[in-house]
């Protein structure tokens, strides 16, 4: 081996051996695995309360793309899911909104609201009896809420099922009797004049 080989060669081994030591360094200088998810969960939460305060002001794409923000950082909150489903679906994409509200499901299947808020997507989807069972979900979880049984009439109605809507909307004036949507939809099947 030349000189020039040999001083080649221990340049090389050095840079190596300082890379070395750089790498080890920055990993020395990360938080412990224990801590790691505490900081990515608190710096979610903070994502979560930009959003709020972007779609207070109207800004929806701000705020979709903080949720998205919280939701890499956070992928096991259902909170940070329903919002970021919530957003999705106003900004006009229902599909990725309800893959988001499904997988929140995976998470708390016992979630009334969102149960609610899939079957209102899998509604416009036209999908009514996926929409049908996850009121039907809502229903078994929560029977005192009056939204679900309103929403659900209205899903009746497009399924033609003029009865089962009639006695949807009863229930949810039962439960609240100052709901003017329920009043109103029962006036357009003839109940009440």
């Amino acid at each position: 081996m030349s000189f020039f080989q040999t001083l080649m060669f221990a340049m090389t081994l050095f840079f190596a051996y300082q890379i070395y030591r750089h790498v080890r360094q920055l990993e020395d200088a990360l938080p412990q695995n224990e801590i790691q998810p505490e900081h990515n969960i608190s710096f979610a939460l903070r994502l979560v309360e930009q959003a709020d305060e972007s779609y207070k002001t109207g800004d929806l794409l701000q705020a979709k793309t903080y949720l998205e923000d919280a939701y890499l950082h956070d992928r096991k909150n259902p909170e940070v899911l329903n919002k970021y489903a919530f957003v999705v679906a106003k900004t006009g994409d229902r599909l990725k909104a309800i893959e988001l509200y499904e997988e929140s499901l995976e998470l708390d299947e016992n979630d009334d609201l969102t149960h609610n808020a899939i079957a209102s997507l899998y509604r416009a989807e036209n999908a009514y009896e996926r929409s049908q069972d996850h009121y039907l979900k809502a229903i078994a979880i929560d029977d005192s809420y009056a939204q679900t049984f309103y929403n659900y009439g209205n899903l009746l109605v497009d399924m033609h099922q003029a009865e089962e809507a009639r006695s949807m909307y009863k229930h949810a004036l039962e439960l609240q009797s100052d709901f003017p949507q329920a009043r109103e939809a029962l006036i357009s099947l003839g109940d009440i004049k």
